[in-house]
């Protein structure tokens, strides 16, 4: 599994109606941390495949959905569960602290 991209348009199909917990990461292309994260997240969409799905918001280019959600940092990590933001996590964090974040939510789903 890998993950994709969703707009400002498919934000709530692709999220906020997801059966399985969703992991909404929040960069653009000049973010360096951004950067960082992203293969990270590559590998832990392969870990949790069919468990939780991972998707890319780019902050420049969906401004309704980062508004929306207060985002002013990137990268930011929203974890969403049954339709509701359950964490959020800024700046650059290691994959033994996302994935920490990722098993809170299974556990509680």
């Amino acid at each position: 599994m890998t993950t994709h991209a969703v707009t400002d348009a498919t934000f709530r199909s692709e999220v906020l109606e997801s059966d399985i917990p969703v992991i909404v990461d929040f960069w653009a292309v000049w973010c360096g941390p951004c950067r960082m994260v992203a293969p990270v997240l590559e590998e832990l969409s392969n870990q949790y495949e069919g468990r939780v799905k991972f998707v890319k918001v780019d902050a420049d280019e969906n401004p309704q959905v980062t508004a929306d959600y207060g985002i002013v940092s990137i990268p930011t990590l929203n974890i969403y569960s049954g339709g509701e933001l359950v964490a959020s996590r800024v700046g650059a964090r290691p994959k033994s602290m996302i994935a920490e974040d990722i098993e809170s939510v299974l556990a509680s789903v």
